[in-house]
């Protein structure tokens, strides 16, 4: 199977289209005010608006309320919901959507535990641990450190770019792929040719992996 791809913090409607023509098979829209890369719900009805068919949308939240949560699914049409903070379990569940769990690997976590307590998830997201960032940080971590087995599929994050996403699919062989800063401009504002260049990396270990 191709190795999926997910755009995230995409913040401007030619951004989204950028991704989508460029093959990625996902967007990720930030609803966490606190980020460079914050959506309100008006900009992300413009943004999902102009996606063709078939592209996925990811909405991320980090200790949202349920309430927030809930208003944002009634206003826009999000597939995957994707939980970036501390939330236990059972926080997570119950919305009528998929969700994905973020995890942050640092040096002590057992990640195969936590990875049990989200059993229902959708997949597990692998990010690096920055304090006081949820996400986004341009950070990489030790991809020695991911545990074979993990029970969901996986999602690699943190520090990604055209210029290391291979090394990380031949040593981690996630499922899919998350970027962001690595294929921006400037926070939130993404580059075409950076998408581009993502892609085809990504697509040439695809193609060297049969």
């Amino acid at each position: 199977m191709p190795t999926r791809v997910k755009i995230c913090g995409i913040t401007r409607p030619e951004d989204g289209l950028a991704a989508a023509r460029a093959g990625a098979h996902a967007i990720g829209l930030v609803f966490h005010p606190a980020s460079s890369r914050y959506v309100s719900v008006a900009q992300a009805q413009v943004i999902v608006a102009a996606l063709p068919p078939l592209v996925s949308v990811v909405g991320l939240f980090v200790d949202a309320g349920r309430e927030q949560i809930a208003d944002v699914l009634a206003q826009v049409p999000l597939d995957v919901i994707q939980f970036h903070g501390a939330e236990p379990a059972g926080e997570c569940r119950g919305y009528g959507r998929r969700y994905l769990k973020a995890l942050h690997v640092r040096d002590g976590v057992d990640l195969a535990a936590q990875a049990a307590a989200y059993h229902d998830a959708a997949g597990l997201l692998l990010d690096a641990f920055v304090p006081g960032v949820p996400g986004g940080s341009g950070r990489t971590f030790d991809w020695a450190a991911v545990p074979a087995g993990l029970p969901r599929p996986l999602l690699l994050a943190g520090g990604l770019d055209a210029g290391n996403v291979a090394a990380a699919l031949r040593r981690v062989r996630p499922w899919a792929v998350d970027v962001s800063s690595g294929v921006e401009s400037a926070p939130g504002i993404k580059d075409a040719g950076r998408i581009e260049a993502f892609m085809q990396a990504v697509r040439q270990v695809d193609d060297e992996q049969g």
